[in-house]
């Protein structure tokens, strides 16, 4: 099914940064971004107006199109503009979380080489990392500056790379996601083809997401761009504070992760139910949400919560409950309109496909028969250009990308998860790789070996969980391990929990047993 990408005014769009232009052009004196913590509100007129002045800016400090363009900014105005005028210069745009570790700047500065980085002004860590990497820095845009129309080279849009978004690789090591702007704009059509639309118009959408993560930044920000809705953004979630800008901007639309809407639960009763009573969607992803806060979620408000699914590769929205009717607990929901999914073996064959295995053959950890468990698999053009530098790892000769999530799909064709064939942790929506965590473990004097497994935590879904076995004759504590990790890895792949023992527990082909580290007997 092929989802047209065209403008309000008609014609097909093919660069991002004709977003916030169309939407100027469709309503200039709509608030387009309320900026919470720093008290401004931007038309899409001035907003628009703020991106071409930023554009010309970053031409002026030597942006060609292609080039890479780093960011490095909390939430808020200055952080959407800043990217939308890096478009707009046809730079490649590289999102990076301002509480992102030194260690981490410093391979993704030395691994994509960008000419220039935008960053808060006495940021001294990221201007001595940059300096190294050879790349300017530049102070956050001047919100108050207006310039006509796009007057630079945005480049042509279409198959050239957008966004650049540095995730957690198996290896251990972050690997740049090539997002074309075919890729980010397919997916603002597959999202807004559902009915009811996830984002209207006269929506309000609370942003406490952070903005460089992509659930925030492509569908949420430039979701919002796509209707010209209003967006309203915060510096960070505190479910106090959401509970009041809810009521004050007159909030329709709250996307988070689980976690957060949990948290919301532990306001009191009648301020959550007051606070969400304007409320007309709310969406979650990142993680899975658990069927328990769910039910309790819409017992205390009466709202459901309407879960889906992605994946930066895929831009990232791949499937949601559908809005026009209840939520399916446990359950991601379809594909949207546009993108194909199915369930493959390891070797990328269609499960419905391949004959029925041995029961001793099966790989537990990939598939289950019982459900027809299989890796999911999807198509369409939203997907991802491979991984940076050479585009490898992309979609393959057929157009399919395998993921390394695992499910199955129920009578109804909704897609339940139910594993991650990579060991993969998420926290507060955010992916971490044990194989990461387990390198800068091994870095410690005392470690003789480590193995990092994701816990079950009642606030961020999941937890890193850390088991180490001493070197002869060590004394290490649980402070020394954390205090460690903190100064190289971002807080939420910091372990939470910190475990001793004699020995790793090991398959019987010498693997590390890391269920058992999950549930030990």
């Amino acid at each position: 099914m092929d989802i047209p990408t065209g403008s309000p005014q008609g014609g097909a769009r093919t660069h991002v940064g004709d977003l916030v232009a169309d939407a100027a052009r469709v309503a200039p004196d709509h608030a387009a971004i309320i900026d919470v913590t720093s008290a401004i509100t931007l038309t899409w007129a001035e907003v628009d107006g703020a991106v071409s002045a930023e554009a010309a800016r970053l031409s002026g400090a030597g942006v060609v199109p292609g080039e890479r363009v780093l960011v490095r900014l909390g939430n808020g105005a200055a952080f959407c503009v800043a990217v939308l005028g890096a478009l707009r210069a046809g730079a490649v745009v590289v999102p990076f979380g301002p509480v992102g570790v030194v260690r981490e700047l410093e391979f993704v500065l030395d691994d994509c080489r960008p000419v220039l980085v935008v960053a808060a002004e006495g940021d001294e860590s990221t201007e001595r990392c940059a300096a190294a990497s050879g790349a300017a820095v530049l102070p956050p845009p001047d919100l108050a500056a207006r310039a006509p129309g796009p007057a630079t080279d945005r480049g042509a849009g279409g198959e050239e790379i957008a966004l650049l978004i540095y995730t957690s690789g198996t290896t251990g090591r972050p690997r740049g996601v090539r997002l074309s702007h075919r890729a980010v704009l397919a997916n603002r059509a597959q999202t807004a083809a559902l009915r009811p639309a996830p984002v209207l118009p006269a929506d309000r959408v609370l942003l406490s997401l952070p903005l460089f993560h992509v659930f925030g930044l492509a569908a949420g920000f430039l979701q919002a761009c796509w209707a010209a809705a209003t967006v309203v953004i915060t510096e960070r979630f505190d479910p106090s504070h959401v509970a009041e800008v809810l009521v004050q901007q007159r909030v329709s639309g709250l996307a988070g992760v689980p976690s957060m809407f949990r948290a919301m639960l532990e306001l009191p009763a009648d301020e959550l139910r007051a606070a969400t009573a304007g409320l007309r969607l709310c969406t979650s992803g990142g993680a899975p949400l658990p069927p328990q806060w769910l039910e309790d979620f819409r017992a205390a408000t009466g709202l459901a919560i309407y879960e889906g699914y992605g994946l930066t590769e895929g831009g990232p929205v791949i499937t949601t409950n559908a809005a026009d009717g209840p939520p399916k607990p446990g359950s991601v929901g379809r594909a949207l309109p546009g993108v194909e999914l199915r369930l493959v073996d390891v070797e990328g064959r269609p499960i419905d496909a391949v004959a029925d295995p041995d029961p001793e053959d099966i790989d537990e950890d990939v598939s289950d028969p019982a459900h027809d468990t299989g890796l999911v698999a999807v198509r369409g053009a939203n997907l991802f250009s491979g991984y940076w530098p050479d585009g490898s790892g992309g979609p393959d000769a057929e157009g399919w990308f395998r993921t390394a999530d695992v499910g199955f799909l129920d009578a109804d064709g909704d897609l339940h998860l139910v594993d991650r064939s990579s060991d993969l942790v998420i926290v507060n929506g955010f992916n971490v790789y044990p194989r990461e965590v387990e390198q800068v473990l091994a870095e410690l004097p005392g470690v003789a070996e480590a193995a990092v497994v994701g816990v079950p935590d009642e606030r961020t879904g999941e937890a890193v969980k850390a088991v180490l076995v001493r070197a002869e004759d060590a004394d290490l504590s649980e402070e020394e391990v954390r205090a460690h990790c903190e100064e190289r890895l971002a807080r939420f792949k910091v372990p939470a929990v910190v475990e001793f023992a004699d020995a790793l527990p090991r398959t019987p082909t010498g693997k590390v047993a890391r269920r058992q580290l999950v549930n030990p007997s």
